[in-house]
């Protein structure tokens, strides 16, 4: 048999098989769901005795399609979903206010007009995102290499920026979404074929930190600072490399959380507070992952 006529695989694939099962005349039998391959009975794969092949496919499409697009190293971006870019930021005061002036004795709509008077001074967060991830972008993916791909979770705020910023740039970044009860949609910025959706927090975590070879937290709430202690807490451990952790807008972080108060209390070591860094500029923060790498 000449090369030409050898075939390329030995087995049929999954989806030649697939294609076949469905050419059977149906039946009592072929019909009844026991029937059906399990690989494609949707019911099958959603039981719960199912959880650990689901845990497993989570882990393993993302990593195959990155993978396939060249993807080699990232640099995390989080922050508050809720941070706007500034227009619209000020649409929402100028809302708030309408809604204050119209009910002046009503205090929750005072406090309303509050937070959103602070969302208009921290849209300068959104801007610096977007820069940010503009300047890892152009310095870092040149043709073919995606080295410091800008990764983020995929919905709006702090995540839109940055994903932006890489568009700005010309080039790709990635989005990890997640199923929640509530609507949720990817932002229009991600590169289509690096839009993931998760189901599991847990796996998308290890996704986050894959490929990480930075993590830079913007101002933001529970999620954020669920990721970034998760963070801290494995390299505390030693179970990643350490990276630089870069906590951008030192007057919220400081504020935020009391390190020194951990060390006094004994509950981290003072050199615990090596592992991360503050930043208040584009430009230092970018430099602090340069010098890490000494690019």
């Amino acid at each position: 048999m000449s090369n030409a006529e050898k075939p390329d695989k030995l087995f049929p694939s999954a989806k030649d098989d697939m294609n076949a099962a469905g050419l059977v005349q149906a039946s009592a039998q072929s019909l009844s769901p026991s029937y059906s391959l399990a690989y494609a009975d949707t019911a099958f794969l959603l039981r719960d005795e199912l959880r650990p092949v689901r845990l497993q496919l989570e882990l393993l499409k993302p990593d195959l399609l990155q993978q396939e697009n060249g993807i080699r190293s990232t640099v995390v971006i989080f922050g508050s979903a809720r941070i706007l870019e500034t227009n619209k930021a000020q649409q929402k005061v100028d809302e708030a206010a309408l809604r204050a002036t119209a009910r002046p004795t009503d205090k929750t709509l005072a406090r309303k007009l509050k937070i959103a008077q602070r969302g208009l001074v921290n849209s300068h967060y959104y801007d610096q995102a977007r820069q940010l991830s503009k300047l890892i972008t152009q310095h870092s993916q040149h043709d073919e290499e995606c080295e410091l791909v800008v990764i983020t979770g995929g919905g709006p705020g702090i995540m839109e920026a940055a994903n932006r910023g890489a568009m700005d740039a010309g080039g790709k970044s990635i989005g990890l979404n997640i199923v929640l009860p509530f609507e949720q949609k990817p932002n229009p910025y991600i590169t289509p074929e690096l839009c993931f959706q998760f189901h599991y927090f847990a796996i998308r975590k290890m996704h986050f930190l894959k490929r990480a070879r930075a993590l830079v937290a913007f101002p933001g709430g529970f999620g954020t600072m669920d990721e970034l202690f998760e963070t801290l807490t494995l390299i505390q451990t030693r179970k990643i490399k350490p990276v630089p952790v870069i906590l951008l807008g030192r007057n919220y972080w400081s504020r935020l959380i009391n390190f020194e108060l951990m060390v006094e209390e004994g509950a981290i070591d003072e050199r615990d507070l090596e592992l991360f860094q503050y930043a208040d500029t584009v430009e230092e923060c970018w430099q602090s992952i340069r010098d890490f790498y000494q690019l």
